[in-house]
């Protein structure tokens, strides 16, 4: 039995309807992904007919309105999380940041987009046939939002956008971006979130190498004199942050879950090693440092994936505020980091060689801590929201 089937099995917050989900996705990683995944890692990048397949088998429209092709009805976030733990069984975090970059990229069009914008960018991006990036980080400055300088000027009728932005997932493929744009004035109340298409004059990418998530393509984007009709507009004009946001707290639960799935696709490896190696004329995992350690690896990912699993009903519910989300996503990204270290120190020599998970999940550490709020920051937005200071 695999790690989280065992954790399921033992919540109040799976049934029967997340071990469908388990299996579904399971058999779609194992047919379509696991064959390829390392040539992918080498290529860079994913294929985009692997989308067309995902939509197929119901994974890139698990939680979305049905009117759009999506699934919702009878699923809640569990089911996602769920989903997205089978997704990280290959060990390979590049996969479902890149394969589920609609999930920051679609939601702020459904939450405040038009309904022409809805019925024109939702169905095809949920069957796989385009693909939607969320373009937020610029290169002078990440987590500070309210700072960016890429700046939409009404001409006529149209914006005319320049400026630039940074290590923006899938935007080499991407066949549309969710893009920041500073509309107003200084600060959070002058920032818009607009629909471009990367195909639109004026749009390059470069394409960024990468310490880890090898095959997610990376890039910098940037946007000289590119026309963008008023329509693509997501919501009111200099009423983007809000939107901006509430993004980022569902995109926190979702790392802090996507750590804790990798630390038990690292846990599970280094189990398996224990059991298979043997030193001093017995099995590693006869040894009692190495039981105590691996002991210890398990306190530490149940503990941060009770927690997860109490926000994630908050949210459902409603209830979640941003300073659980951010201290959530360190607690995720340190206790991910303390497994990764600790599965290499069993994996010996083995784990500095690629072609074990845990190599793999190592050099992907840091793009968790970074990505999303750096550690930093989450602490500093927690402190400020529960004991005040200045803003």
């Amino acid at each position: 039995m695999r790690l989280f089937e065992r954790w399921r099995a033992k919540s109040p917050f799976y049934d029967e309807s997340h071990e469908a989900v388990a299996h579904s996705v399971r058999r779609f990683i194992e047919t379509e992904v696991d064959p390829d995944i390392d040539q992918w890692e080498r290529d860079g990048e994913l294929p985009r007919e692997l989308h067309r397949k995902a939509a197929a088998a119901g994974i890139l429209g698990l939680g979305y309105p049905e009117e759009f092709g999506g699934h919702s009805e009878g699923f809640d976030i569990f089911h996602a999380l769920t989903q997205s733990e089978e997704i990280a069984a290959p060990g390979a975090g590049g996969l479902g940041a890149s394969l589920m970059t609609h999930g920051i990229g679609l939601p702020p069009i459904l939450a405040l987009g038009s309904d022409p914008m809805k019925r024109r960018i939702a169905p095809e991006v949920l069957a796989g046939e385009k693909i939607i990036a969320l373009a937020i980080t610029e290169p002078s400055g990440g987590s500070d939002v309210a700072q960016l300088k890429t700046r939409a000027e009404k001409r006529g009728n149209a914006y005319v956008v320049n400026g630039s932005k940074m290590f923006i997932t899938s935007a080499m493929r991407a066949d549309y971006m969710t893009v920041a744009v500073r509309t107003g004035g200084p600060g959070m109340g002058g920032i818009s979130l607009m629909l471009i298409e990367t195909d639109r004059p004026g749009v390059s990418r470069t394409r960024l190498e990468k310490m880890g998530w090898h095959c997610s393509d990376t890039a910098a984007v940037y946007f000289q004199d590119v026309e963008v009709p008023p329509e693509n507009l997501i919501g009111p004009e200099n009423g983007g942050f809000l939107g901006i946001m509430r993004n980022f707290n569902s995109e926190r639960l979702g790392m802090a879950h996507g750590c804790m799935a990798m630390a038990r696709v690292a846990l599970q490896e280094a189990v398996d090693y224990a059991q298979q190696r043997e030193t001093f004329g017995k099995p590693l995992i006869g040894h009692q440092s190495i039981r105590i350690k691996l002991a210890d690896l398990v306190r530490q990912i149940d503990t941060t994936q009770a927690w997860v699993d109490l926000l994630a009903w908050q949210h459902k519910t409603g209830s979640g505020d941003p300073a659980s989300y951010a201290m959530l996503k360190v607690q995720a990204t340190r206790t991910l980091e303390a497994v990764a270290r600790e599965a290499a120190q069993v994996l010996g020599g083995a784990s500095y060689l690629r072609g074990s998970k845990v190599e793999r999940i190592y050099r992907e550490v840091r793009v968790n801590a970074i990505g999303g709020g750096s550690e930093e920051i989450m602490l500093d937005l927690a402190g400020r929201q529960m004991f005040g200071g200045k803003r």
